[in-house]
């Protein structure tokens, strides 16, 4: 099983060649699902944004006013995930939120949420990690948690 962490765009060195090897084949072929560990504090997911911003929240509103802030500005700066088609493990935590979390997985833009697959589920409460599994086509999808208003992150899947 390979595991994913993104840190600024890149690979943890620790499984950068593991990941790298695995990702190189089609899923299939590896026999293997492939995971991708996220993690949901306050408003953001730490891996996408590289670092934790510490925002508070008690409710969506918390994060709807962070958001209308300071959302775009991080989402530029957030890391694109870049995947090979296959299946996978989305693996999500909710580390420190005081309220119910979701994730939400889906194509980009009107046509993409059609026609490529997606994922969705909640019940995450605080210190409790869900998966979420789904075989990505390329293309390229956003994820986020709906309940945890977040920004929208970038997948690109493609080979």
């Amino acid at each position: 099983m390979s595991i994913i962490h993104l840190r600024k765009g890149i690979f943890v060195t620790a499984v950068a060649a593991m990941a790298a090897a695995n990702l190189a084949q089609p899923a299939a072929a590896a026999g293997n699902d492939n995971v991708v560990n996220l993690t949901q504090t306050a408003c953001q997911f730490l891996e996408a944004e590289g670092t934790d911003h510490g925002y508070k929240s008690a409710s969506k509103a918390d994060c709807e006013k962070i958001n209308n802030q300071t959302g775009d500005e991080r989402l530029e700066k957030s890391a694109v995930l870049k995947l090979k088609p296959g299946k996978y493990t989305f693996r999500v935590t909710n580390k420190n939120v005081p309220y119910g979390l979701g994730f939400w997985l889906r194509g980009a833009g009107v046509v993409g949420r059609v026609s490529l697959p997606s994922v969705s589920g909640g019940g995450l409460a605080t210190g409790v990690t869900k998966d979420y599994v789904v075989t990505l086509k390329p293309g390229e999808y956003l994820y986020s948690c709906p309940l945890n208003p977040t920004p929208d992150y970038k997948i690109v899947v493609e080979g």
